[in-house]
């Protein structure tokens, strides 16, 4: 029952254009910043928002031209948008009563399914009643109630909060686990994506511009945006050598990085190359280091963002860079937002792709 879906939107002066294929038991993240057009290619696959052209194949069989009710899908819109006046149990049973279902059968069923994912919920409340978790538990529960052929989840943890993540975690990857059909999941958070889908599909500003399974977007990110969403540097520029095993990336945004030559490559000139360099292979300091690190530049920090107990340092450098250091370096050096400091990397630390090896970004 594969999903392969080619829709085409327009929004105002913006067109959206999204192509996904989803196999039997697959789970796809849609993944990208707000307002770059996920939930409006969801929205257009469960049949919500208008195709201006396209089509959507569920199964070999096209449901691009039937309604809504009729495509049977699954789908958990973002902030559940649950009905307000309806309780819990006229929620989850609301499907299977727009499809002819008799009350009392619909309401047997929904209840089934609500001991499954909402246990701890009570049938007669009502939405607005219910926290960010308990919400996205029942409206999974309606999504599943009328066993779907696709399920469609659209930013799940959008409005939960961030102590009912993990149990809520933990449900949605066993609930994607025994689903059979394929799954699509709309996120603009990284650790979502890379934990609980097979594969990873990137939208920029109403386009696609990679794909991969997380692991092939960590080892060759296409943009500067994929590269921050698996946390590492991204440079592009061209190769020149220089000596007997090293080479000058020169960065289109201005500033040079040494690196090693990558064999077997012929010495000359190379355009259009990208290099990653992972955060926590930079050393920041408050001196001009002393040592063998071949890249060394001074620039102020622009920001500072504390996770657990690692910092993601931003620096003003030529190039830009982000490193990453614990927080007892950070309050060691009294690193903040104006310091100035000094950063260093050694050429082997930085990884090239050039043209011929570059990710999937079609």
């Amino acid at each position: 029952m594969a999903l392969d879906a080619d829709v085409i939107v327009a929004r105002g002066d913006r067109t959206i254009e999204v192509a996904l294929q989803v196999g039997d038991g697959e789970t796809v993240a849609l993944l990208g910043r707000n307002g770059a057009g996920k939930s409006t290619a969801l929205e257009a696959i469960a049949g919500v928002a208008p195709l201006a052209s396209g089509h959507v194949t569920l199964g070999g069989r096209r449901i691009d031209g039937l309604p809504a009710e009729q495509r049977h899908i699954g789908v958990a819109f973002q902030d559940a948008m649950l009905f307000p006046k309806l309780s819990v149990l006229e929620n989850v049973a609301f499907p299977l009563r727009a499809r002819g279902a008799k009350r009392a059968a619909a309401r047997e069923r929904a209840s089934g399914r609500l001991d499954e994912l909402a246990p701890g919920v009570s049938r007669e409340a009502l939405p607005p009643t219910l926290s960010g978790g308990e919400r996205q538990r029942v409206a999974l529960a309606r999504a599943l109630v009328a066993d779907p052929e696709l399920l469609l989840l659209d930013e799940p943890f959008a409005s939960v909060d961030a102590a009912a993540k993990p149990a809520l975690r933990a449900l949605l990857r066993g609930t994607l686990a025994s689903f059979s059909g394929p799954k699509v999941l709309v996120t603009h958070d990284p650790i979502e994506a890379t934990t609980l889908a097979d594969r990873l599909v990137l939208l920029e500003d109403g386009r696609v511009t990679q794909r991969g399974t997380p692991q092939e977007v960590r080892d060759r990110p296409a943009t500067r945006y994929a590269a921050e969403l698996v946390g590492t540097n991204l440079f592009t520029g061209t190769l020149e050598p220089q000596g007997s095993d090293a080479g000058i990336l020169h960065t289109d945004g201005g500033g040079e990085l040494t690196v090693v030559w990558p064999d077997p490559l012929p010495r000359r000139s190379i355009g259009d190359v990208r290099a990653t360099l992972s955060p926590s292979e930079i050393a920041v300091h408050v001196e001009r280091p002393e040592g063998s690190a071949r890249n060394v530049f001074r620039g102020a920090i622009e920001e500072v963002a504390v996770t657990g107990g690692r910092a993601r340092i931003r620096l003003r450098t030529t190039p830009t860079l982000v490193a990453e250091l614990t927080t007892g370096s950070v309050e060691r050096l009294a690193l903040g937002p104006g310091t100035e400091v000094w950063a260093s990397c050694k050429a082997v630390e930085i990884r090239l792709m050039v043209p011929g090896e570059e990710p999937d970004t079609l």
